[in-house]
This record gives structure tokens, C-alpha cells and sequence, in this order.
């Protein structure tokens, strides 16, 4: 015997059919097994008293209104002078940003007007100030130029490929990431069609019969994410033909998306050279536009923060006391707070950058797990080694991008990170937490002691990803000469 639960306009009703499934006047049958068809009879008859269903649900949504949000909270220990922003608080400061004037100054460096030196008052050449190599320079994975006419007639099978090293620049705002994504635009999707016509027969030919696209594969050294600008993102293509010049590579890509994606240079390197693996260490930076009051505040401040910073040893107790702490079962150090009094609590309005460079400086030199810090990685990679980092340089300053209604520009905050591996969203989940950490007063050594967190809430939401790009990718010893923030 089968059974089936039919349904008819806003009626509901259980019936038992010999045979099949069939409709009856308006409604449809569907195939239930007896546990299910038990279940729905239980439902009905204790819904039976409330009305239909719909009548249900709205009185459910009429109580949820009635009663106050409840939000769940790191609870700090640590003491600071002011109360920590909660996530939502966190979130709404950095977004109320003027991103567009950060946006623009990206877009101007990828197309070459403008050098990141300009931050700092100072422009070499025609803005492409950041040591590339031309399109037409051979170089090895180590910067050096190898002989390659000899290798060339010894080479045999899989190593007669010839490997270019590519780096691109692009803006963050005009694609949806790195990765190639079905129904996406993306940089390496823009980039492999490009690198299609470069393809040799013999793997444009297996890609016809799969009926694939005819495109290139591009390993990349770092895999930004939607909105992240790259001023040198490195990326390497390798084929089998060999009348394919650097030039010919850089004129496919730039005409592919004039304006957003643009070609730095081109080199062919050693067949060993990875853009990933290679790499010793990443720079990335990012740029945090200022209030016109955060502005006015900071030159009052700035000298009286370096002064007590250090010898303010005396911190109160911690103010963030609007959040009761209750024993919830495996959310250790979690607390709920109810949404009225987190408002009502006395919280800073804005921050000081000379205490963010403090509390930034406080990485540099020391491999430390950075697992507070990233978001989105798999379960493999939040324990042991996958999440340490050497942070080589981390530091934060003041600066001006230039800025049409102001004739000094807007100012800034820049955040100048260099590390030999960043986590997943890490750059903005620590740019997020050191301002959070500076607006409250914390301790100096703040992130130093969110590293031993028991759960991510600890840190702040990551901030927008229009502030960030990646400046450069390094394939030798990391220079402390070549920092943009001394």
C-alpha cells in the first residue's frame, strides 16, 4: 500500500491510494512513506487550533518583532580604555567610508598615471616606479638573465616548453576576483583567452575534441578576491611554440580590457619557475580613507598618543561590561548581549594611526599562526603550520591621495603589510581589528594576544575589500630599504 499526502487549495489532508500517484481537481499527489504521512498527522493535529498555516507563521514574525535582537560577543578580558565596537559596530565604521576616492587612485596606477610613491609626495618616471622589467627582458626565477640560446638545442620533450613570466595590474572594482568562475568576470578568465592564441597544436587540438575553450593556463601567484586591486600580481604561461615574443603576449592582454586589466611587463624565466612557489615574500597595502573629523582629531592627537602610549600602564577595567557573560555549551569566551544596551554603551568615534602603527609593529620579526585572522579556509588548513606567517614589515601612516575638491588631497591611512604568506581574507580581518584595537585604547601588545583567541569573534569583520591591493610579489631576500612606510 503507498501512501500520499495531498493538498488542495489551503486545505490539507492524508489519504491512502493503492496504486501510483495521482492529482485530484486542483491539487497534486506526492509519494510519502507511512513515518512521513505518521508525522504530518501529528503536525495537524497540533496545529489544528492554531488556523491555517500562514496564520502560523505571522504570528511567529509579529513575537520575533516584538522581542529584542540578541547578538553573541567575544568577551574580551583584556582591559582597554573604551569599549570595543561589536562586529555590526565595526562593520558600519569602516563601510562609511568615501571608497570611491580610493577606487579612483587604484584605477590611476594600473593605467599608469599615478605611482603608489604618490601617497608620499613623491613621483619618479611616468608613474611605473615599481621596479618591473620591460617586456623584453629574459630573466631566471632568481633575477638573473640565463644563457638560453645553448639550453635551447639541448632541450628535449617536456622541457623544450618556454615558460613567460607575466605581471599584470588590474582594478579591483572593474572584476570579480582572480579565480575564474562560471558566470563571473574575472581576471584569469580575461587573462587565459587572452593567452589562447599562444597555444601550441597539438593542445589546441585536445581542447577541440573536449569542446573547450581555446585558452591558456595561467598560474598565479596569489588569488585576490572581489574588489582587491593588484598593482604587480605575477602570474606564468608556458607553451611549446617558439616564435611567441614577450611583446606579443602583453599587446593580447592589454586589449582585452583597456582601462581595468593592464600588462606590466613580460619575461621568459627558467622552466622551474612558479609564481607561487618561488615567492619569498608578498606586499600588500591598504589604503583607509579618513573622516574630515577623524582629520581634525588626529593632528591634536597624534603627538599626545606617542607620549602616553607606552607609559600609560594604568588602563581601566574594560567598559565593553554591557555583555552579561553566560555559560553557553562549546562557546567558551562568548557572551549575549542584548541589542538596546550594546547601543546605549560609551563607544570611541574614532582611532589614531600613530597607535595602529604600535600595535602593527608589534608582528613584525615573529612567525606567529594567524588562524584569528582568516576567514573562509577549510577545517585542514585552521590548525598547524598552514595557518603561520612571517610578517617581515607591517606598518601604518599617514598619507594623501590626490583629490579633485582638495587641493592638499584626502587624507589617508596606509597600512603596509609584507609577509611570506597571508591567509584568506587575513589583510582585511587585521587592518579591521588593529583600528578596532586603537579606537578602544587597548595594550600594545593587543593582536599579539587575539592570537591566542578561542574563536574568530575575538577579531573584526574583514574590512571592505575596496581599500586593499597587492603591490608586489617578491622571488628574492626581502629588502627592508625598499618599504614604502619606513
Amino acid at each position: 500500500m503507498k501512501s500520499a499526502f495531498i493538498e488542495s487549495g489551503n486545505e490539507l489532508g492524508i489519504a491512502a491510494v493503492s496504486s501510483g500517484i495521482r492529482e485530484r481537481g486542483r491539487g497534486r499527489g506526492y509519494m510519502l512513506t507511512s513515518v512521513t504521512v505518521k508525522s504530518v498527522a501529528t503536525f495537524i493535529g497540533k496545529t489544528k487550533n492554531l488556523g491555517s498555516f500562514r496564520d502560523l507563521v505571522s504570528m511567529s514574525s509579529m513575537e520575533n518583532k516584538t522581542e529584542n535582537k540578541i547578538y553573541f560577543h567575544y568577551n574580551h578580558t583584556d582591559s582597554c580604555s573604551s569599549a570595543r565596537w561589536t562586529a555590526r559596530e565595526s562593520y558600519q565604521f569602516m563601510y562609511e567610508r568615501p571608497w570611491q576616492h580610493v577606487r579612483h587612485f587604484y584605477s590611476d596606477v594600473v593605467n599608469g598615471r599615478l605611482a603608489l610613491s604618490t601617497l608620499f609626495g613623491t613621483r619618479t618616471g611616468n608613474g611605473n616606479d615599481n621596479g618591473a622589467q620591460k617586456c623584453s627582458d629574459v630573466v631566471d626565477d632568481d633575477g638573473k638573465k640565463p644563457e638560453l640560446c645553448d639550453e635551447r638545442e639541448e632541450r628535449s620533450g617536456r622541457w623544450e616548453r618556454v615558460t613567460f613570466k607575466i605581471i599584470v595590474s588590474y582594478s579591483g572594482c572593474a572584476f570579480d576576483g582572480w579565480q575564474k568562475q562560471p558566470g563571473l568576470n574575472t581576471v584569469q578568465e580575461i587573462v587565459e583567452r587572452s593567452l589562447g592564441i599562444f597555444v601550441d597544436d597539438k593542445k589546441a587540438q585536445l581542447l577541440k575534441e573536449k569542446s573547450k575553450p581555446l585558452e591558456g593556463c595561467a598560474v598565479v601567484a596569489g588569488r585576490t578576491d572581489k574588489g582587491v586591486s593588484a598593482i604587480q600580481q605575477v602570474c606564468s604561461f608556458y607553451t611549446w611554440r617558439k616564435d611567441v615574443k614577450p611583446c606579443d603576449i602583453e599587446d593580447a592582454i592589454n586589449r582585452a580590457a583597456p582601462g581595468k586589466l593592464r600588462v606590466v611587463s613580460v619575461s621568459e624565466v627558467s622552466r622551474v619557475f612558479h609564481p607561487n612557489f618561488s615567492a619569498k615574500w608578498r606586499r600588500y597595502l591598504y589604503i583607509f580613507p579618513l573622516s574630515d573629523q577623524e582629520n581634525e582629531k588626529q593632528c591634536r592627537e597624534n603627538q599626545k598618543e606617542v607620549e602616553n602610549f607606552s607609559s600609560a600602564g594604568d588602563y581601566n577595567e574594560p567598559s565593553n561590561k554591557c555583555v552579561e557573560s553566560i555559560n553557553l555549551e562549546n562557546a567558551e569566551n562568548v557572551v549575549i548581549c542584548n541589542s538596546t544596551e550594546s547601543e546605549a554603551a560609551n563607544k570611541p568615534t574614532s582611532f589614531s594611526v600613530c597607535r595602529v602603527n604600535q600595535l602593527l609593529q608589534q608582528l613584525e620579526g615573529k612567525l606567529l599562526s594567524y588562524k584569528m585572522f582568516a576567514r573562509d579556509t577549510k577545517a585542514s588548513r585552521n590548525i598547524g603550520p598552514p595557518t603561520e606567517c612571517f610578517m617581515y614589515h607591517a606598518r601604518a601612516a599617514e598619507a594623501r591621495i590626490p583629490y579633485t575638491d582638495h587641493d592638499e588631497g584626502r587624507k589617508v591611512m596606509c597600512v603596509e603589510l609584507v609577509a611570506n604568506r597571508f591567509l584568506r581574507k587575513m589583510v582585511r580581518v587585521l587592518v579591521a581589528t588593529s583600528i578596532r584595537e586603537a579606537a578602544a585604547g587597548a595594550e600594545e601588545d593587543a593582536l599579539l594576544k587575539l592570537m591566542e583567541a578561542t574563536c574568530r569573534r575575538a577579531t573584526a569583520p574583514p574590512a571592505p575589500p575596496d581599500g586593499l591591493c597587492l603591490a608586489d610579489v617578491g622571488y628574492t631576500d626581502f629588502d627592508l630599504q625598499n618599504c614604502l612606510i619606513p
